[in-house]
């Protein structure tokens, strides 16, 4: 929803002020320049990606319009669910959640928790750093190093889409003045017995193409650009939290200790309270 109220207050600042300074609309309408420079963005973009991020682009723009995907509530759940796993293989063995780990879509452990268990790729994550644990041949450092090539290289893939925006905003500008120079040279094909009002109507149609270009980057592809990364980045506090709760169990910490550890890695607008915590666990436990 910031994303959309962001660019309608662009679009008013740009073209109010331009209305407020006497200035007519229908000058700014000139659908050549636009096919000019969308079209060789487009194709540029094509051209410089492959179709995977391509398509993470644009499956990318709707998930912003919905906002984070983990709310506060979320983050609670996925902790709860950690402490649920640790205090199970703490009381019952690691063995106990071998059919879990095996089978996570039917398990009844993870089943408490619906939407953490329909993350395909936070279970997948979160099975596969069991496996390592259930093993037993990892010590908390060379767990801990493996988590974090893992995230490190869940990170860089999810960047790609703000990556490959920002170099699409980078060249927006660069369109632009390609536009306002074939404006320029049809002005001057048109020099010879033309008057100076179809003269200077050319030349004005020439400028909106710079005016387009560099408006669609800074205005519009390079905050599209920063809102994926924000998107990303918090998005990928999910990953970090789980690994930090199974680290810091490996290094014998209980269950209440480690997913505290976890809890302190989140945002302050999406980390729930200590106490508040501890009243949902709680209350987990007398519903068990």
């Amino acid at each position: 929803m910031l994303l959309i109220i962001g660019f309608v207050v662009v679009i008013a600042s740009v073209l109010g002020g331009y209305v407020m300074s006497h200035g007519h609309l229908a000058a700014l309408w000139q659908p050549y320049e636009l096919v000019i420079i969308g079209g060789a963005a487009l194709g540029a973009f094509i051209a410089a990606n492959p179709m995977k991020t391509v398509k993470a682009v644009l499956s990318s723009i709707p998930h912003l319009l919905k906002g984070a995907k983990y709310k506060r509530e979320d983050f609670v759940d996925i902790l709860s669910m950690v402490y649920d796993v640790l205090s199970k293989m703490r009381k019952e063995g690691l063995i106990a959640v071998e059919a879990d780990i095996e089978k996570p879509d039917s398990s009844p452990l993870f089943a408490k928790y619906p939407k953490v268990q329909a993350d395909t790729h936070l279970m997948e994550f979160t099975t596969d750093c069991l496996r390592l644990i259930v093993a037993g041949s990892m010590n908390p450092h060379e767990l801990e190093q493996l988590l974090d090539i893992e995230l490190e290289t869940h990170q860089k893939e999810a960047a790609e889409p703000a990556h490959a925006v920002q170099t699409l905003s980078d060249g927006l500008p660069g369109f632009g003045i390609v536009a306002a120079v074939l404006g320029i040279v049809i002005t001057m094909g048109s020099l010879d017995g033309g008057d100076t009002a179809a003269i200077g109507a050319h030349v004005g149609a020439a400028l909106v193409g710079t005016f387009l270009g560099i408006l669609l980057a800074y205005g519009f592809a390079s905050p599209l650009a920063a809102a994926m990364a924000h998107h990303a980045h918090e998005e990928g506090k999910a990953f970090e939290i789980v690994k930090m709760a199974f680290v810091c169990s490996v290094r014998g910490y209980p269950p209440t200790i480690s997913v505290e550890f976890a809890r302190k890695l989140l945002f302050s607008d999406v980390r729930p309270s200590f106490a508040d915590l501890e009243t949902h666990l709680r209350g987990q436990r007398k519903a068990a």
